[in-house]
Protein backbone atom coordinates (compact mmCIF):
# COMPACT_ATOMS: atom_id res chain seq x y z
CA UNK A 1 0.00 0.00 0.00
CA UNK A 2 2.95 2.82 1.00
CA UNK A 3 4.69 1.43 -2.41
CA UNK A 4 1.25 2.01 -4.22
CA UNK A 5 0.64 5.90 -2.89
CA UNK A 6 4.51 6.76 -3.18
CA UNK A 7 4.20 5.91 -6.68
CA UNK A 8 0.49 7.91 -7.25
CA UNK A 9 2.27 10.82 -5.58
CA UNK A 10 4.57 11.05 -8.41
CA UNK A 11 2.09 11.07 -11.21
CA UNK A 12 -1.09 12.64 -9.66
CA UNK A 13 -1.33 16.04 -7.82
CA UNK A 14 -4.13 16.76 -5.25
CA UNK A 15 -5.04 20.42 -4.32
CA UNK A 16 -7.84 21.21 -1.93
CA UNK A 17 -9.58 17.95 -2.85
CA UNK A 18 -8.96 17.82 -7.10
CA UNK A 19 -7.40 15.40 -8.12
CA UNK A 20 -4.96 16.71 -10.92
CA UNK A 21 -3.53 13.62 -13.39
CA UNK A 22 0.77 14.43 -13.70
CA UNK A 23 1.29 11.70 -15.26
CA UNK A 24 -1.68 9.50 -17.45
CA UNK A 25 0.09 6.29 -17.96
CA UNK A 26 1.78 5.94 -14.82
CA UNK A 27 -1.63 5.90 -12.96
CA UNK A 28 -3.18 3.23 -15.37
CA UNK A 29 0.28 0.94 -14.45
CA UNK A 30 -0.76 1.53 -10.86
CA UNK A 31 -4.61 0.88 -11.12
CA UNK A 32 -4.70 -2.60 -10.06
CA UNK A 33 -2.94 -1.84 -6.76
CA UNK A 34 -4.77 1.15 -6.16
CA UNK A 35 -8.58 -0.50 -6.62
CA UNK A 36 -7.13 -3.49 -4.62
CA UNK A 37 -6.38 -1.36 -1.85
CA UNK A 38 -9.70 0.80 -2.28
CA UNK A 39 -11.62 -2.23 -1.91
CA UNK A 40 -9.90 -4.47 0.64
CA UNK A 41 -8.10 -1.87 3.06
CA UNK A 42 -9.10 -2.69 6.06
CA UNK A 43 -9.58 0.78 7.47
CA UNK A 44 -13.42 1.88 6.12
CA UNK A 45 -12.49 5.71 5.81
CA UNK A 46 -9.30 4.73 3.99
CA UNK A 47 -11.04 2.81 1.75
CA UNK A 48 -13.56 4.92 1.04
CA UNK A 49 -11.44 7.94 0.54
CA UNK A 50 -9.19 5.70 -2.09
CA UNK A 51 -12.60 4.77 -3.87
CA UNK A 52 -13.62 8.69 -4.42
CA UNK A 53 -9.74 9.16 -5.38
CA UNK A 54 -10.67 6.42 -7.69
CA UNK A 55 -13.40 7.97 -9.65
CA UNK A 56 -12.26 11.54 -9.99
CA UNK A 57 -8.81 10.31 -11.52
CA UNK A 58 -11.09 8.32 -14.00
CA UNK A 59 -13.48 11.62 -14.53
CA UNK A 60 -10.30 13.55 -15.03
CA UNK A 61 -9.06 10.63 -17.51
CA UNK A 62 -11.79 10.46 -19.64
CA UNK A 63 -14.22 8.08 -18.39
CA UNK A 64 -17.15 10.41 -16.64
CA UNK A 65 -20.52 9.09 -14.91
CA UNK A 66 -23.56 9.64 -16.97
CA UNK A 67 -26.94 9.57 -17.10
CA UNK A 68 -28.66 7.76 -20.47
CA UNK A 69 -31.41 9.89 -20.55
CA UNK A 70 -30.78 11.92 -23.42
CA UNK A 71 -29.90 8.86 -25.03
CA UNK A 72 -33.18 7.06 -24.24
CA UNK A 73 -35.23 10.53 -24.86
CA UNK A 74 -33.49 9.90 -29.08
CA UNK A 75 -34.93 5.70 -28.77
CA UNK A 76 -38.36 7.39 -27.96
CA UNK A 77 -38.36 10.01 -30.66
CA UNK A 78 -36.39 7.13 -33.59
CA UNK A 79 -35.97 3.92 -32.33
CA UNK A 80 -32.31 3.15 -33.35
CA UNK A 81 -32.61 -0.56 -34.25
CA UNK A 82 -30.30 -1.89 -30.66
CA UNK A 83 -31.00 -2.95 -27.29
CA UNK A 84 -29.07 -1.43 -24.30
CA UNK A 85 -27.36 -4.26 -22.55
CA UNK A 86 -27.26 -3.67 -18.30
CA UNK A 87 -25.18 -5.86 -17.01
CA UNK A 88 -25.00 -6.80 -12.84
CA UNK A 89 -21.40 -8.41 -12.15
CA UNK A 90 -21.18 -10.04 -8.45
CA UNK A 91 -18.44 -11.12 -8.23
CA UNK A 92 -14.68 -10.26 -9.49
CA UNK A 93 -16.23 -7.12 -10.42
CA UNK A 94 -13.08 -5.35 -11.62
CA UNK A 95 -11.90 -7.91 -13.81
CA UNK A 96 -15.28 -8.15 -15.28
CA UNK A 97 -15.66 -5.05 -16.13
CA UNK A 98 -11.89 -4.33 -17.70
CA UNK A 99 -13.53 -7.35 -20.16
CA UNK A 100 -16.34 -5.27 -20.83
CA UNK A 101 -15.17 -2.28 -21.49
CA UNK A 102 -12.33 -3.90 -23.54
CA UNK A 103 -15.28 -5.30 -26.14
CA UNK A 104 -16.60 -1.61 -25.92
CA UNK A 105 -13.31 -0.40 -27.65
CA UNK A 106 -12.72 -3.04 -29.91
CA UNK A 107 -16.75 -2.64 -31.02
CA UNK A 108 -16.52 0.93 -31.16
CA UNK A 109 -19.45 0.43 -28.39
CA UNK A 110 -20.69 3.46 -26.64
CA UNK A 111 -24.24 2.13 -25.21
CA UNK A 112 -24.55 -0.47 -22.31
CA UNK A 113 -24.97 -0.09 -18.58
CA UNK A 114 -23.34 -1.27 -15.71
CA UNK A 115 -25.81 -2.13 -12.54
CA UNK A 116 -26.17 -3.02 -9.02
CA UNK A 117 -30.15 -3.95 -7.41
CA UNK A 118 -30.87 -3.38 -3.98
CA UNK A 119 -30.65 -7.02 -2.86
CA UNK A 120 -26.86 -7.20 -4.64
CA UNK A 121 -25.32 -4.52 -3.01
CA UNK A 122 -26.14 -6.14 0.19
CA UNK A 123 -25.20 -10.23 -0.81
CA UNK A 124 -22.43 -8.79 -3.18
CA UNK A 125 -21.00 -6.52 -0.30
CA UNK A 126 -20.65 -4.04 -3.22
CA UNK A 127 -21.82 -0.49 -1.84
CA UNK A 128 -22.59 1.82 -4.23
CA UNK A 129 -19.44 3.54 -4.13
CA UNK A 130 -17.33 0.54 -4.10
CA UNK A 131 -18.98 0.00 -7.24
CA UNK A 132 -18.45 2.78 -9.36
CA UNK A 133 -14.55 2.92 -8.28
CA UNK A 134 -14.26 -0.61 -9.71
CA UNK A 135 -16.16 -0.02 -12.87
CA UNK A 136 -14.56 3.47 -13.58
CA UNK A 137 -10.75 2.04 -12.50
CA UNK A 138 -11.13 -1.14 -14.99
CA UNK A 139 -12.45 2.18 -17.36
CA UNK A 140 -8.79 3.92 -16.75
CA UNK A 141 -6.85 0.62 -17.09
CA UNK A 142 -8.28 -0.75 -20.06
CA UNK A 143 -8.46 3.34 -21.61
CA UNK A 144 -11.78 3.49 -22.39
CA UNK A 145 -13.38 7.07 -22.56
CA UNK A 146 -16.65 8.77 -22.88
CA UNK A 147 -20.01 8.47 -20.11
CA UNK A 148 -20.17 5.42 -18.27
CA UNK A 149 -23.64 4.58 -17.26
CA UNK A 150 -23.87 2.88 -13.82
CA UNK A 151 -27.24 2.09 -12.31
CA UNK A 152 -29.38 1.10 -9.46
CA UNK A 153 -31.32 -1.48 -10.58
CA UNK A 154 -34.17 -2.70 -8.46
CA UNK A 155 -34.31 -0.04 -6.50
CA UNK A 156 -37.35 -2.25 -4.53
CA UNK A 157 -40.03 -1.43 -1.58
CA UNK A 158 -40.26 -4.66 -0.18
CA UNK A 159 -43.76 -5.54 -0.23
CA UNK A 160 -43.68 -7.23 3.46
CA UNK A 161 -41.92 -4.26 4.96
CA UNK A 162 -43.89 -1.50 2.87
CA UNK A 163 -47.48 -3.26 4.13
CA UNK A 164 -46.21 -3.43 7.87
CA UNK A 165 -45.09 -0.07 7.91
CA UNK A 166 -44.57 2.26 4.66
CA UNK A 167 -42.54 4.39 6.20
CA UNK A 168 -39.41 3.47 7.22
CA UNK A 169 -39.28 1.07 3.59
CA UNK A 170 -39.72 4.55 1.95
CA UNK A 171 -36.68 6.19 3.63
CA UNK A 172 -34.42 2.98 3.48
CA UNK A 173 -35.20 2.92 -0.11
CA UNK A 174 -34.56 7.46 -0.04
CA UNK A 175 -31.09 6.87 1.79
CA UNK A 176 -30.22 3.99 -0.69
CA UNK A 177 -31.09 6.64 -3.61
CA UNK A 178 -29.07 9.52 -2.04
CA UNK A 179 -26.29 7.20 -1.75
CA UNK A 180 -26.09 5.55 -5.30
CA UNK A 181 -26.28 9.31 -6.85
CA UNK A 182 -23.62 10.42 -4.23
CA UNK A 183 -21.72 7.63 -5.61
CA UNK A 184 -22.71 8.75 -9.51
CA UNK A 185 -24.78 6.37 -10.08
CA UNK A 186 -26.93 8.73 -12.83
CA UNK A 187 -29.35 6.17 -13.37
CA UNK A 188 -32.40 4.61 -11.20
CA UNK A 189 -34.67 1.94 -11.80
CA UNK A 190 -37.92 2.23 -9.43
CA UNK A 191 -39.32 -1.15 -8.57
CA UNK A 192 -42.39 -0.68 -6.89
CA UNK A 193 -44.38 -3.09 -8.67
CA UNK A 194 -44.43 -5.51 -5.38
CA UNK A 195 -47.04 -3.15 -4.19
CA UNK A 196 -49.29 -3.64 -7.17
CA UNK A 197 -52.89 -4.63 -5.83
CA UNK A 198 -54.39 -7.55 -7.67
CA UNK A 199 -57.50 -7.20 -5.21
CA UNK A 200 -58.58 -4.91 -6.85
CA UNK A 201 -60.94 -5.03 -10.43
CA UNK A 202 -59.74 -1.93 -11.94
CA UNK A 203 -56.39 -1.77 -13.50
CA UNK A 204 -55.64 1.61 -12.58
CA UNK A 205 -56.38 0.84 -9.49
CA UNK A 206 -54.63 -2.12 -9.39
CA UNK A 207 -51.67 -0.31 -10.38
CA UNK A 208 -52.22 3.13 -8.08
CA UNK A 209 -49.78 1.33 -4.96
CA UNK A 210 -47.05 1.26 -7.46
CA UNK A 211 -47.23 4.57 -9.39
CA UNK A 212 -48.12 6.38 -6.42
CA UNK A 213 -44.98 5.08 -4.40
CA UNK A 214 -42.75 5.29 -7.91
CA UNK A 215 -44.37 9.07 -8.05
CA UNK A 216 -42.99 9.82 -4.62
CA UNK A 217 -39.65 8.13 -5.23
CA UNK A 218 -38.98 9.96 -8.69
CA UNK A 219 -40.16 13.22 -7.54
CA UNK A 220 -37.08 12.70 -4.16
CA UNK A 221 -34.63 12.03 -7.10
CA UNK A 222 -35.23 15.16 -9.21
CA UNK A 223 -34.96 16.98 -5.69
CA UNK A 224 -31.10 15.68 -5.05
CA UNK A 225 -30.10 15.23 -8.40
CA UNK A 226 -27.24 17.28 -8.97
CA UNK A 227 -27.33 20.32 -11.26
CA UNK A 228 -27.06 19.87 -15.12
CA UNK A 229 -27.68 16.53 -15.02
CA UNK A 230 -31.76 14.28 -15.23
CA UNK A 231 -31.30 11.23 -13.39
CA UNK A 232 -32.56 8.38 -16.24
CA UNK A 233 -35.69 6.94 -13.99
CA UNK A 234 -37.12 4.06 -15.06
CA UNK A 235 -40.46 2.32 -13.83
CA UNK A 236 -41.85 -1.11 -13.40
CA UNK A 237 -45.22 -2.59 -13.92
CA UNK A 238 -45.09 -6.59 -13.51
CA UNK A 239 -43.02 -8.26 -11.07
CA UNK A 240 -40.46 -10.49 -12.78
CA UNK A 241 -41.40 -13.84 -12.30
CA UNK A 242 -45.44 -13.15 -12.71
CA UNK A 243 -47.95 -12.97 -15.00
CA UNK A 244 -47.19 -11.47 -18.20
CA UNK A 245 -47.70 -7.37 -18.67
CA UNK A 246 -50.63 -5.85 -20.87
CA UNK A 247 -50.82 -2.88 -22.76
CA UNK A 248 -53.68 -1.73 -20.15
CA UNK A 249 -51.18 -2.35 -17.15
CA UNK A 250 -48.25 -0.24 -18.69
CA UNK A 251 -51.11 2.63 -19.54
CA UNK A 252 -53.17 2.49 -16.15
CA UNK A 253 -49.12 3.21 -14.81
CA UNK A 254 -48.20 5.81 -16.71
CA UNK A 255 -51.62 7.75 -16.83
CA UNK A 256 -51.50 7.51 -13.15
CA UNK A 257 -48.00 8.34 -12.22
CA UNK A 258 -48.18 11.11 -14.95
CA UNK A 259 -51.14 13.03 -13.28
CA UNK A 260 -49.12 13.30 -10.10
CA UNK A 261 -45.59 13.86 -10.85
CA UNK A 262 -44.91 17.40 -11.25
CA UNK A 263 -41.33 17.58 -10.65
CA UNK A 264 -39.41 17.44 -14.09
CA UNK A 265 -39.07 14.77 -16.46
CA UNK A 266 -40.68 11.23 -15.99
CA UNK A 267 -39.71 7.62 -16.53
CA UNK A 268 -37.37 7.26 -19.34
CA UNK A 269 -38.61 3.67 -19.82
CA UNK A 270 -40.68 0.51 -18.25
CA UNK A 271 -40.00 -2.50 -16.94
CA UNK A 272 -41.94 -5.44 -18.15
CA UNK A 273 -43.39 -9.13 -17.48
CA UNK A 274 -42.81 -11.31 -20.90
CA UNK A 275 -42.17 -14.64 -19.13
CA UNK A 276 -39.00 -15.01 -17.45
CA UNK A 277 -37.57 -15.25 -13.99
CA UNK A 278 -34.50 -13.86 -12.08
CA UNK A 279 -31.59 -16.65 -12.23
CA UNK A 280 -33.82 -19.03 -14.88
CA UNK A 281 -36.40 -21.99 -13.46
CA UNK A 282 -34.07 -24.82 -12.26
CA UNK A 283 -34.55 -28.27 -12.65
CA UNK A 284 -34.25 -30.77 -10.01
CA UNK A 285 -30.80 -31.70 -11.18
CA UNK A 286 -29.51 -28.15 -11.31
CA UNK A 287 -30.29 -27.67 -14.97
CA UNK A 288 -31.98 -24.87 -16.46
CA UNK A 289 -35.39 -25.16 -17.97
CA UNK A 290 -35.96 -23.71 -21.57
CA UNK A 291 -37.51 -19.85 -21.01
CA UNK A 292 -39.83 -18.94 -23.69
CA UNK A 293 -40.22 -15.19 -23.55
CA UNK A 294 -43.82 -13.87 -25.50
CA UNK A 295 -41.88 -11.53 -27.81
CA UNK A 296 -45.21 -10.66 -29.19
CA UNK A 297 -46.26 -8.72 -25.87
CA UNK A 298 -42.46 -7.07 -25.63
CA UNK A 299 -43.27 -5.88 -28.96
CA UNK A 300 -46.27 -3.82 -28.27
CA UNK A 301 -45.17 -3.04 -25.12
CA UNK A 302 -42.53 -1.47 -26.36
CA UNK A 303 -44.91 0.27 -29.19
CA UNK A 304 -47.21 1.92 -26.27
CA UNK A 305 -44.17 2.93 -24.71
CA UNK A 306 -42.40 4.82 -27.28
CA UNK A 307 -45.85 6.22 -29.34
CA UNK A 308 -47.83 7.05 -27.06
CA UNK A 309 -45.32 8.36 -23.85
CA UNK A 310 -42.07 9.35 -25.84
CA UNK A 311 -40.12 6.64 -23.53
CA UNK A 312 -37.08 4.56 -24.89
CA UNK A 313 -39.12 1.64 -24.50
CA UNK A 314 -40.11 -1.52 -22.60
CA UNK A 315 -37.31 -3.38 -20.51
CA UNK A 316 -36.45 -7.10 -20.18
CA UNK A 317 -34.82 -8.33 -17.24
CA UNK A 318 -33.97 -11.94 -16.34
CA UNK A 319 -32.66 -12.51 -19.51
CA UNK A 320 -29.10 -14.16 -19.09
CA UNK A 321 -30.05 -17.54 -18.89
CA UNK A 322 -31.37 -17.42 -22.61
CA UNK A 323 -29.75 -19.34 -24.89
CA UNK A 324 -27.63 -16.83 -27.15
CA UNK A 325 -30.02 -17.80 -30.18
CA UNK A 326 -32.71 -15.60 -28.73
CA UNK A 327 -30.84 -12.40 -28.19
CA UNK A 328 -31.57 -11.14 -32.05
CA UNK A 329 -35.01 -10.94 -30.93
CA UNK A 330 -34.81 -7.28 -28.60
CA UNK A 331 -33.75 -5.19 -30.93
CA UNK A 332 -36.61 -6.91 -33.79
CA UNK A 333 -39.15 -6.03 -31.52
CA UNK A 334 -37.97 -2.63 -30.20
CA UNK A 335 -36.70 -3.37 -26.61
CA UNK A 336 -34.85 -0.95 -25.25
CA UNK A 337 -32.92 -2.39 -22.39
CA UNK A 338 -32.14 -5.84 -21.18
CA UNK A 339 -31.02 -7.05 -17.75
CA UNK A 340 -27.97 -9.96 -17.72
CA UNK A 341 -26.87 -11.27 -14.59
CA UNK A 342 -27.10 -15.06 -13.77
CA UNK A 343 -25.08 -16.24 -16.85
CA UNK A 344 -21.77 -14.45 -15.84
CA UNK A 345 -22.09 -15.57 -12.73
CA UNK A 346 -22.74 -19.44 -14.03
CA UNK A 347 -19.88 -19.13 -16.25
CA UNK A 348 -17.94 -17.88 -13.26
CA UNK A 349 -18.82 -21.44 -11.25
CA UNK A 350 -18.98 -23.55 -13.75
CA UNK A 351 -15.80 -22.61 -16.21
CA UNK A 352 -13.34 -25.67 -15.88
CA UNK A 353 -10.53 -23.54 -14.57
CA UNK A 354 -12.19 -22.74 -11.17
CA UNK A 355 -10.38 -25.28 -8.79
CA UNK A 356 -13.00 -27.64 -7.36
CA UNK A 357 -11.75 -27.13 -3.66
CA UNK A 358 -12.19 -23.11 -3.72
CA UNK A 359 -16.06 -24.11 -5.52
CA UNK A 360 -16.93 -26.64 -2.33
CA UNK A 361 -15.58 -23.82 -0.23
CA UNK A 362 -17.89 -21.28 -1.49
CA UNK A 363 -20.73 -24.05 -1.33
CA UNK A 364 -19.82 -25.36 1.86
CA UNK A 365 -20.34 -21.95 3.38
CA UNK A 366 -24.04 -21.24 1.44
CA UNK A 367 -25.05 -24.61 3.19
CA UNK A 368 -23.70 -23.42 6.15
CA UNK A 369 -25.19 -20.07 6.46
CA UNK A 370 -28.08 -19.92 4.31
CA UNK A 371 -29.26 -23.61 5.16
CA UNK A 372 -32.98 -21.79 6.23
CA UNK A 373 -33.50 -20.59 2.90
CA UNK A 374 -33.91 -24.54 1.19
CA UNK A 375 -37.05 -24.42 0.23
CA UNK A 376 -39.37 -27.51 1.02
CA UNK A 377 -39.07 -30.43 -1.87
CA UNK A 378 -36.06 -27.99 -3.26
CA UNK A 379 -33.02 -30.57 -3.73
CA UNK A 380 -29.76 -29.95 -3.05
CA UNK A 381 -28.83 -29.10 -6.79
CA UNK A 382 -31.39 -26.59 -7.02
CA UNK A 383 -30.55 -24.85 -3.93
CA UNK A 384 -27.33 -24.06 -4.65
CA UNK A 385 -27.93 -23.36 -7.85
CA UNK A 386 -30.93 -20.38 -6.15
CA UNK A 387 -28.58 -19.68 -3.47
CA UNK A 388 -24.67 -19.33 -4.53
CA UNK A 389 -25.17 -15.86 -5.42
CA UNK A 390 -24.53 -15.18 -2.23
CA UNK A 391 -21.37 -16.98 -2.18
CA UNK A 392 -19.47 -13.74 -3.90
CA UNK A 393 -19.88 -11.12 -0.86
CA UNK A 394 -18.21 -12.93 2.03
CA UNK A 395 -15.64 -14.63 0.22
CA UNK A 396 -15.07 -11.55 -2.40
CA UNK A 397 -11.47 -11.48 -1.93
CA UNK A 398 -10.59 -14.89 -1.91
CA UNK A 399 -12.65 -14.32 -5.54
CA UNK A 400 -10.55 -11.62 -6.23
CA UNK A 401 -7.10 -13.19 -5.00
CA UNK A 402 -7.39 -16.13 -7.68
CA UNK A 403 -4.11 -16.40 -9.44
CA UNK A 404 -4.19 -15.90 -13.18
CA UNK A 405 -4.06 -18.85 -14.62
CA UNK A 406 -7.82 -19.40 -12.75
CA UNK A 407 -9.55 -16.39 -13.79
CA UNK A 408 -7.21 -16.09 -17.20
CA UNK A 409 -9.92 -18.83 -18.49
CA UNK A 410 -13.05 -17.29 -16.40
CA UNK A 411 -12.80 -14.13 -18.53
CA UNK A 412 -11.84 -15.71 -21.89
CA UNK A 413 -15.45 -17.30 -21.74
CA UNK A 414 -16.96 -13.78 -20.27
CA UNK A 415 -15.66 -12.05 -23.22
CA UNK A 416 -16.74 -14.71 -25.65
CA UNK A 417 -20.55 -14.29 -23.99
CA UNK A 418 -20.54 -10.70 -24.43
CA UNK A 419 -18.89 -10.75 -28.18
CA UNK A 420 -22.08 -12.79 -28.67
CA UNK A 421 -24.31 -10.76 -26.75
CA UNK A 422 -23.31 -7.47 -28.08
CA UNK A 423 -23.35 -8.52 -31.75
CA UNK A 424 -27.19 -10.06 -30.83
CA UNK A 425 -28.43 -6.94 -29.58
CA UNK A 426 -26.34 -4.94 -32.45
CA UNK A 427 -24.98 -2.51 -29.91
CA UNK A 428 -21.45 -2.25 -31.68
CA UNK A 429 -20.83 1.17 -33.43
CA UNK A 430 -22.82 3.11 -30.80
CA UNK A 431 -20.35 5.22 -29.27
CA UNK A 432 -20.93 7.90 -32.37
CA UNK A 433 -24.52 8.04 -31.17
CA UNK A 434 -23.91 7.79 -27.57
CA UNK A 435 -21.34 11.12 -28.22
CA UNK A 436 -23.86 13.05 -30.24
CA UNK A 437 -26.62 12.65 -27.50
CA UNK A 438 -24.99 12.35 -24.24
CA UNK A 439 -22.93 15.34 -22.72
CA UNK A 440 -21.55 13.89 -19.32
CA UNK A 441 -21.07 16.70 -16.86
CA UNK A 442 -18.28 16.32 -14.24
CA UNK A 443 -19.69 17.03 -11.06
CA UNK A 444 -17.08 17.87 -9.21
CA UNK A 445 -16.36 15.86 -5.52
CA UNK A 446 -13.48 16.51 -3.26
CA UNK A 447 -11.10 13.26 -2.04
CA UNK A 448 -9.57 13.42 1.57
CA UNK A 449 -6.39 15.80 1.49
CA UNK A 450 -4.62 12.75 3.60
CA UNK A 451 -5.61 10.39 0.98
CA UNK A 452 -2.20 9.17 -0.07
CA UNK A 453 -0.72 9.75 3.33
Amino acid sequence: MAEILAKLRDCITISNGRVQIDNSDSVRALMDGLIYEAVFNPDEEKRKGLQRLVIEIAKQMGAVPASIQALYEEMGRNYPGFTVPAINIRGLTYDTAKVIFRKALEKNIGALIFEIARSEIGYTKQRPLEYSAAVLAAAVKEGFTGPVFIQGDHFQLVRKYYLADPKPEMEYVKGLIREAIDAEFYNIDLDTSTLVDLDKKDIKEEQRPNFEAAAALATYIREIEPEGITVSIGGEIGEIGGKNSTPEELRAYLDGFNEIFKAGKGVSKMSVQTGTSHGGVVLPDGSLAQVKIDFDTLRKLSEVARKEYGLSGAVQHGASTLPDEAFHHFPETTTSEVHLATGFQNIMYDNPALPAAFREEVYRYIKENFANEKKEGQTEEQFIYKTRKKGFGPLKQKWWDLPSDVKGPIMKELGEKFDILFNELRVNNTKEIVSSTVKPVIVEKKVPDNVLD
